[in-house]
C-alpha cells in the first residue's frame, strides 16, 4: 500500500496572534499571528490557512463583508488581499493582490534613503470597494480595493484638515499620526478620522470636504461611532473616554458632552480601544480595554464592560490583542443589540454571551489553549468505544455546567463543514505542568475538550492557604472577574503528570508523575468520598552507598477525600526514591501495573494492592541518577567526567595501537566497509561505526519501555504472562509472571499473589537505549490489547507459531526468536542513516484499494525530525518523509503516532499539528463557504499563481496551482482564452528534497514546468503581486516538478 505523507492540520490556539477580525455576514473569523499567517475560523471543521511570504507581523485584519475576501496589513506595511476561492467543491484560502505605499524622500532631499509611509489604520469604506489607510506622517490615503492600486488625487493631506480649525489650535501641536478612522453605517461617503493628537474630523469623501471638526487635546487612542451617528466616543491615553454630540450647525465642537476617567481619581493607564453599542431594551454598553488604575493594577490585563450601572471588570491571565462584539449589522436596523463579545487575547480565545444576565461565558469548540498549564506528556486511544466516550463526556459536562438559562450558542458559525463524520472515536490525552489530565476529541478538524482530570487533589501542596485570601470582600474596587482558563503558574512541579495510559474496555487509567507517584485510577459515573490506599516500593532494594539528593516526595492527604464524577483515584504507588517517572504501563486483565524510573521498575497487583516486584537497575558507578532533575553538579560531573574519559581514551589507544598490530587491520577493514565501492554500490549500504557505550556512562539505569505480553519465555510448549524492561544501557529483562487465571465468565482473578520470575536477560552490544519493546505472533502481528482477544475485539493472536520480540533501541531495530533470544532479523538505522530513534509505534495502514486488507508496519521518528516506516516483521525500509524540523527538539519530543498511521506533534506550545501517514486515514478541512461575488473583479480573468503555504508554524507546503474561478453562474468568472483547464486528477502530494529547502511538498496541477514558472514571475502583470517571489528565485529554481 502506498502511504503517502501529508500535514493535515493544526489543533490548538495560534501561537503569538496579532489580528483579529470577524465578518458579521458570512460569520466567520480570521486570527492574524506574529509568524505572518492568517488563519479564518467559522463553523466547527471550517477552517482555512494562509501565510504570507514574507514572516512579517500581520498587525490588521478586515473582511470584506459577505465576499470571503480580506485585506491584511503588515508590519512593513504592506497590504495583501486574500479571497478564499472554491477548488473541486472544497474552498481554499490564497492570496490575490499586494500592495506597497510608494516610499517618500527622506529629510534631506535625494541623498537620504527612502523612508517608508507607515500605514496606521486601515478602513473599508462601507460599500467594500475603497479602503482608506491612515499613516504616520497623518495622511489618508485612498485605494481601490478591487486592484489594490491609489486612487490619485484623493489623498487627504494634514494641511487640508488644518484649514477648518482655529488659528489657535492650528498653532499648536502637530496632529501626530492618524488613530483611527470609523465609517458610517448609513452614510458611506462619511469617515470618522481621529489623529493622535486628539482632533476629530467627520471627512466627506463625496463632497471632499470637512464636514465637522471636535477639537479634542488629550491624546486619541480609539474611536466608536454610535448607531446613529449622533454620537461619537474617544478614549485617550490617560485613561478616559468622550462623548461627543455631532449638531450639524456647530462645528467645531469644542468639548464632549461626558468626559469620564472611569477607575480614577489617580493616573490611570490609556483605554487602548472603546465600543459603544446601543440596546433596544434601553441603554448602551460601553465596552473598552485598559483605562486601569497604573499604581495599583497597571500590570492586569482587562477589559472592562459597562451597562448602565453595571460594571464588570473581566480580568484575563494574558495580554489583550483584540475584541469585537456580534451584533445586528443590517443599516435598516435601529439598534446594535450586541449578544456576544469576543476577546482574543495572546494565549486564548473568550466569548461572553450578552444576553444573559452575569454575562457568562460561551464555550469554545475549538481555538482550545492546549497550554493553559504547559504539556508535559500526550497519548492517543484510538477506536473508543461508545459507552465509554458517553461517560467521559457527561463526567465532562457536570465539571462545567452551563446556565440554563443561556441560549446563546457559538456565535461564529459560519460555512459548512464537508468532511464525512469520523468512522471512529479518538482520544487525546495530554498530561499537564500542574498534575491535570485533558481529554480532547481528536476524531475531527477542531480539537474539542472533553474532560479535565486533576490529580493535585490528593496531595498537600504549599497553595492551601492562598486559595482563602483569594475570596476577597464584595464591595472590592474595581469589581474584578477572573476569567479565562490559561493559568501557566503550577502550585507544585512535583505534581507534573510524565506518563499516562488508558484501558479504553475497562475505563481505567494510570497517571505518573514528577515525584515518583503512580496513580491507578477508574471512571465512575458518580461522585463519591473515600479515601485511597497508598503502597511505597523503594527501587533501591537497600543497594549500598546510594543518598538522593532531589525532590521530596509528595504527601498524600489521608482519610476519605471527596471525588468528583470522573476518574477518581484507588491506589496511590510511591516510588521511593521520588525521582520522575520515565515508563508506565497497565495490564487491566491481569489487574498489574508496571513503572519505571531513572533507578529501576516494579510490578504493583493493584487488586490485592501489593507489590510483585522491585528491581534496581543503578550501575553501581552509577551516583549522576541520585542527583535529581534541579542539580547544578551535575552537568559540571558530567562534562568533566566526559573529559577525562576522553583523555584516558585517546592514551589507551595510543598504547595499544603500538603493541597490537591486528587492531590497524581491522581499522584497515572498518575503512573500507566505510567507503563504498562504485563498482558494487549494491552490496551493502554505507555503515557508519558506532562506538559502544561505555557501562558506566551517567544514568543508564533509567527504565525507558516496560510491556506486558502473553507468550512463550520458558519454553517453546507453554505459553503465559511475562513483563518486559528496557533501559538506558541498553539491558532488556524479562520476567515471568504467575498470574492466577480468573474463572471462566468471571472478571476478576482469584486473590492469590502474583509471583514474577526472571527468565532472559539481554544485553544489547551497542548499549543504545531501548525505545520500544513488542512481541509477534506466529503470523507476525502484534499481540491484542489487553481483553481486545478475550471479548472478540479483535482478532486472536496466532500462538501455533513461532513468537518473536521486536526491540527497539536508538541506534537499531532487533527481532528476536522466543523461547531461546536468538537474533533473526535487524535494521541499523544509525549506521544507514546517521540519525537515532526517538519514537517508534506498530501502526495498521489500511488498503485504500481493498477495504479488507491491512499491513502492519513500524513507524519511527528521528532525532532529525524524519519519519521512517519498516515492514513488520521483515524490517525492510518502506518509505520516509521529512516530518519536523531536526532543530525543533521539543517538537521531536512531543510526537504521539497513533494506531491507524496519523501522528501528532507540538508546533508551538499552544499547538499540535497533526499529519498523516496513511491513505484511508486522513483527518483535514474540508469546507465551503457561500460568497456573494461582486461583479467585474478585474482578476478574475487573469491567470494567478500563488503559493499558499498550509501551515503556518509547521512545514510549509506549497501549491501551485492555475487558477479559473469556473463553476459560478456570474458571467464575469467565465474563464479567459489564456486560463488552461484544470485536469480532472486530483491533486497528487509528492515530496521533494531541494537543495534550499529539503521540507517543501509541492502540488501541481496541469503540465506546468520550471520554465512557466519563470516566465510567469517576470511576466509585468504579475510583478505586483508576487513582490517578493523574485528574491527566492533560489527557492524556484530548487523546486523539482513532476
Amino acid at each position: 500500500a502506498a502511504l503517502p505523507f501529508s500535514q493535515t492540520v493544526e489543533h490548538g490556539f495560534p501561537n503569538q496572534p496579532s489580528a483579529l477580525a470577524f465578518d458579521p455576514e458570512l460569520r466567520i473569523m480570521a486570527i492574524g499571528t506574529r509568524s505572518g499567517a492568517v488563519k479564518i475560523y467559522g463553523a466547527p471543521g471550517v477552517e482555512f490557512t494562509g501565510l504570507h511570504r514574507d514572516a512579517a507581523t500581520v498587525t490588521q485584519v478586515h473582511f470584506l463583508p459577505g465576499q470571503g475576501r480580506l485585506l491584511t496589513l503588515l508590519d512593513d506595511s504592506s497590504l495583501h488581499l486574500w479571497e478564499i476561492v472554491h477548488h473541486n467543491g472544497c474552498a481554499h484560502l490564497e492570496e490575490a493582490l499586494s500592495f506597497q505605499l510608494p516610499s517618500r524622500p527622506g529629510f534631506d532631499g535625494a541623498s537620504a534613503p527612502l523612508s517608508l509611509i507607515r500605514v496606521t489604520v486601515v478602513l473599508l469604506v462601507a460599500a467594500g470597494d475603497i479602503a482608506a489607510l491612515g499613516t504616520e506622517g497623518s495622511s489618508v490615503f485612498f485605494l481601490d480595493v478591487t486592484t489594490l492600486t491609489l486612487l490619485e488625487g484623493q489623498t487627504l493631506a494634514p494641511g487640508e484638515v488644518l484649514r477648518s480649525v482655529p488659528d489657535d489650535y492650528r498653532c499648536g501641536k502637530a496632529l501626530g499620526p492618524v488613530e483611527s478612522l470609523q465609517g458610517h453605517l448609513r452614510d458611506p461617503t462619511k469617515i470618522l478620522i481621529g489623529y493622535s493628537r486628539g482632533l476629530l474630523v467627520i471627512w466627506n469623501q463625496a463632497s471632499q470636504c470637512v464636514d465637522h471638526v471636535f477639537l479634542g487635546n488629550q491624546q486619541l487612542e480609539s474611536l466608536c461611532w454610535g448607531r446613529d451617528s449622533s454620537t461619537v466616543v474617544s478614549s485617550h491615553s490617560d485613561g478616559s473616554y468622550a462623548v461627543w454630540s455631532v449638531d450639524a450647525g456647530s462645528s467645531p465642537t469644542l468639548q464632549p458632552t461626558v468626559a469620564t476617567t472611569p477607575y480614577g481619581p489617580f493616573p490611570c493607564k490609556a483605554i487602548n480601544k472603546i465600543l459603544w453599542r446601543t440596546c433596544e431594551s434601553g441603554g448602551h454598553f460601553i465596552i473598552f480595554s485598559g483605562g486601569m488604575p497604573r499604581a495599583s493594577y497597571g500590570d492586569r490585563h482587562c477589559v472592562s464592560v459597562l451597562r448602565a450601572e453595571t460594571l464588570v471588570t473581566l480580568d484575563f491571565t494574558s495580554r489583550i490583542i483584540d475584541f469585537f462584539t456580534v451584533h445586528s449589522t443590517q443599516p435598516e436596523d435601529e439598534f446594535d443589540d450586541p449578544q456576544a463579545l469576543a476577546v482574543l487575547l495572546e494565549e486564548e480565545l473568550v466569548v461572553l454571551d450578552l444576553q444573559t444576565p452575569g454575562w457568562p461565558a460561551v464555550p469554545a469548540p475549538y481555538l482550545a489553549p492546549l497550554h493553559s498549564s504547559a504539556i508535559t506528556c500526550s497519548a492517543h486511544v484510538a477506536n473508543v468505544p461508545t459507552k465509554l466516550w458517553a461517560r467521559i463526556v457527561s463526567a465532562g459536562e457536570q465539571q462545567s455546567p452551563q446556565p440554563v438559562s443561556s441560549a446563546l450558542s457559538w456565535p461564529i458559525t459560519g460555512g459548512r463543514n464537508l468532511a464525512q463524520e469520523p468512522s471512529q472515536r479518538g482520544l487525546l490525552l495530554t498530561g499537564h505542568e500542574d498534575g491535570t489530565v485533558r481529554f480532547w476529541d481528536a476524531s475531527g478538524v477542531a480539537l474539542r475538550p472533553l474532560y479535565k482530570l486533576s490529580t493535585a487533589g490528593l496531595f498537600q501542596t504549599d497553595c492551601e492557604h492562598a486559595d482563602s485570601l483569594a475570596q476577597a470582600a464584595e464591595d472590592d474596587w474595581p469589581p474584578f472577574r477572573k476569567v479565562g482558563c490559561f493559568d501557566p503558574y503550577s502550585d507544585d512541579p512535583r505534581l507534573g503528570v510524565q506518563k499516562v495510559a488508558l484501558c479504553k474496555y475497562t475505563a481505567q487509567m494510570v497517571v505518573a508523575g514528577t515525584a515518583g507517584q503512580v496513580l491507578v485510577l477508574e471512571l465512575s459515573d458518580v461522585p463519591v468520598e473515600q479515601a485511597v490506599s497508598v503502597a511505597i516500593i523503594d527501587l533501591l532494594q537497600d543497594r549500598e552507598g546510594f543518598t538522593w539528593k532531589g525532590h521530596e516526595r509528595l504527601s498524600p492527604r489521608t482519610g476519605p477525600l471527596p471525588w468528583p464524577a470522573g476518574f477518581q483515584p484507588r491506589v496511590l504507588v510511591q516510588c521511593l526514591p521520588p525521582a520522575a517517572v520515565t515508563a508506565v504501563t497497565l495490564h487491566t486483565e491481569w489487574s498489574l501495573v508496571a513503572f519505571g524510573t531513572s533507578h529501576g521498575f516494579g510490578l504493583f497487583d493493584y487488586q490485592r494492592k501489593s507489590p510483585v516486584l522491585a528491581r534496581c537497575t543503578l550501575h553501581p558507578n552509577d551516583s549522576l541518577a541520585m542527583e535529581g532533575p534541579l542539580s547544578r553538579v551535575k552537568s559540571l560531573k558530567k562534562s568533566l567526567r566526559q573529559s577525562f574519559r576522553r583523555i584516558r581514551k585517546s592514551r589507551v589507544s595510543g598504547k595499544k595501537r603500538a603493541a597490537n598490530a591486528s587492531s590497524k587491520l581491522q581499522e584497515a577493514n572498518a575503512q573500507l566497509a566505510e567507503q563504498a565501492c562504485p563498482h558494487d554500490v549494491e552490496m551493502t549500504p554505507v555503515q557508519r561505526r558506532i562506538e559502544p557505550r561505555s557501562a558506566d556512562d551517567s544514568l543508564s539505569g533509567v527504565v525507558r519501555c516496560l510491556y506486558f505480553a502473553d507468550t512463550f519465555l520458558r519454553d517453546g510448549a507453554h505459553h503465559g504472562p511475562t513483563m518486559w524492561a528496557g533501559t538506558n544501557s541498553g539491558s532488556v529483562f524479562a520476567y515471568a509472571l504467575e498470574v492466577p487465571a480468573a474463572a471462566v465468565g468471571g472478571e476478576k482473578r482469584p486473590e492469590q499473589a502474583v509471583e514474577a520470575v526472571l527468565g532472559k536477560e539481554v544485553q544489547l552490544m551497542h548499549r543504545a537505549p531501548v525505545v520500544a519493546i513488542a512481541v509477534l505472533d506466529g503470523r507476525g502481528r502484534p499481540l491484542p490489547e489487553p481483553y481486545e482477544a478475550s471479548r472478540d475485539l479483535a482478532q486472536a493472536p496466532d500462538m501455533q507459531g513461532g513468537h518473536a520480540v521486536l526491540i527497539a533501541s536508538e541506534e537499531q531495530f532487533k527481532v528476536f526468536t522466543l523461547p531461546k533470544v536468538s537474533a533473526k532479523t535487524k535494521f541499523k538505522l544509525t549506521a544507514h542513516e546517521g540519525c537515532r530513534v526517538r519514537k517508534v509505534a506498530l501502526a495498521t495502514f489500511a488498503s485504500v484499494a481493498c477495504e479488507d486488507y491491512a499491513e502492519t508496519c513500524l513507524a519511527c521518528l528521528t532525532n532529525l525530525g524524519d519519519v521512517h516506516v519498516f515492514s513488520v516483521p521483515g524490517l525492510r525500509p518502506q518509505v520516509h518523509y521529512s516530518c519536523i524540523r531536526k532543530e525543533d527538539i521539543s517538537g521531536i519530543a512531543s510526537c504521539v503516532f497513533t494506531r491507524h498511521g496519523q501522528g501528532f506533534y507540538l508546533i508551538s506550545p499552544s499547538e499540535f499539528e497533526r499529519f498523516s501517514l496513511s491513505a484511508r486515514n486522513i483527518t483535514e478541512p474540508l469546507c465551503s463557504l457561500d460568497i456573494n461575488w461582486p461583479h467585474c473583479l478585474p482578476w478574475a480573468r487573469e491567470l494567478r499563481e500563488s503559493p499558499k503555504l498550509s501551515q503556518a508554524n509547521g512545514t510549509p507546503s506549497i501549491l501551485l496551482a492555475p487558477q479559473s474561478l469556473d463553476g459560478s453562474p456570474d458571467p464575469a468568472h467565465s474563464k479567459g482564452p489564456d486560463t488552461p483547464e484544470p485536469p480532472e486528477a486530483a491533486l497528487s502530494p509528492m515530496s521533494i528534497d531541494s537543495a534550499t529547502s529539503a521540507d517543501t511538498t509541492l502540488d501541481t496541477t496541469g503540465d506546468v514546468t520550471v520554465e512557466d514558472v519563470k516566465d510567469f514571475l517576470g511576466s509585468s502583470e504579475s510583478e505586483r503581486n508576487l513582490r517578493n517571489l523574485a528574491e527566492d528565485e533560489a527557492h524556484a529554481c530548487a523546486i523539482l516538478i513532476k
